[in-house]
């Protein structure tokens, strides 16, 4: 395993910015207390190349914004930011790095167990206190994106399931909207600080009080994959009902995201966003340039992708597609590789450079 993985660039690292933030930024210049939130997409294994990344906004950018700073997580997002808002995030951080990493599964694993195992997983994470320290912490306004299942999407039952699903897809196809009868929106949000995302439009939508006591039913909720984890039910203090994964519909969290004279700040897996989990195949489906107008892209070059361990950044399939061992020792390789990330993004820091290498998002 190289230590480094050159580039045809030299460069590991794409800075992309929105068409408010890219006019700001290269006129004015840089400085974290421009941030107002940092927003984290769906991906699962995917975040594993964010990892190195994360340490470094915990330790050099967080620490100089003054706050109050949201954070907006989908899915996997959630699941990084409840690192985040942790009285010892970059220790929170390694400790879900390496739980995750090495998740171990029967040979055919169903829902039941892929839940119970998120569940063992995210107490690992939180700890005794963990919970109380994000639904408390001073600086960080945390937000979780689920869904709120509707119809026969509500159901467990895999037959059930399957069909409001293909539904869903179908709908999906001739308009993002029609999802909105299958899933609404569900929004669990800090009450402390109205965050710019709160009046989202374009689909029905559960606004509800994160607290301690529905934190980690919100977390699991976020990430649970339909026909692959089961959904959380009656989430205390929500509407009664099924909730899931808030991939579904804000896979790469589609809507405005900073006020008019703040940015966002976005730790991505790749240059490419899609809005929806049923989009990705989509290539007439893109994001709205409107709702990205403030935010600043950061992300792994597709040259230094290429030249990962396995070729491409780890996913879901790599559970199924490799033996244990081997897909645990390939991701801790990934791990290791991704230090480059950080080290760059420090230099880059260091030396004041991303206004010039911003790249129109």
């Amino acid at each position: 395993m190289r230590a480094y993985i050159l580039t045809v660039s030299g460069r590991a690292l794409v800075f992309k910015a929105g068409q408010g933030a890219f006019e700001d930024i290269r006129k004015h210049g840089f400085s974290a207390e421009q941030i107002g939130t940092i927003v984290g997409a769906s991906g699962g294994a995917k975040w594993l190349v964010l990892s190195q990344l994360d340490r470094v906004i915990l330790e050099r950018i967080v620490p100089a914004i003054p706050g109050p700073l949201h954070l907006l997580g989908s899915s996997i997002g959630a699941w990084r930011f409840s690192c985040y808002a942790q009285d010892d995030p970059v220790a929170a951080i390694s400790r879900f790095e390496q739980v995750y990493v090495e998740q171990r599964y029967s040979e055919k694993p169903d829902e039941q167990e892929i839940s119970e195992s998120g569940r063992t997983t995210l107490d690992l994470i939180l700890g005794d206190t963990g919970a109380e320290d994000i639904v408390n912490h001073p600086q960080f306004r945390t937000h979780i994106m689920a869904v709120k299942s509707r119809l026969i999407t509500a159901s467990d039952n895999r037959y059930l399931l399957g069909t409001g699903l293909i539904g869903a897809i179908t709908a999906n196809l001739l308009h993002r909207r029609m999802l909105g009868a299958f899933f609404s929106r569900a929004l669990f949000t800090d009450p402390r600080d109205k965050p710019p995302f709160y009046d989202v439009t374009g689909f029905p939508i559960h606004r509800i009080e994160l607290t301690q006591d529905n934190l980690r039913d919100a977390i699991i909720a976020s990430g649970s994959i339909p026909m692959v984890m089961q959904g959380v039910r009656d989430i205390k203090g929500a509407p009664p009902g099924t909730y899931r994964d808030g991939g579904i519909i804000d896979y790469h969290l589609d809507m405005p995201t900073a006020d008019n004279d703040r940015i966002s700040l976005f730790l991505h897996f790749f240059d490419w966003l899609k809005p929806g989990w049923f989009d990705r195949q989509l290539p007439w489906r893109n994001v709205n340039p409107r709702n990205l107008d403030r935010t600043v892209l950061i992300c792994p070059s597709p040259e230094f992708i290429a030249g990962l361990p396995d070729g491409k950044v780890p996913d879901r399939t790599d559970f199924v597609r490799m033996p244990e061992e081997r897909r645990i020792h390939l991701w801790r390789e990934v791990i290791k590789a991704c230090e480059q990330l950080a080290e760059e993004f420090n230099d880059v820091l260091d030396h004041n450079q991303l206004p010039t290498r911003l790249q129109p998002l």
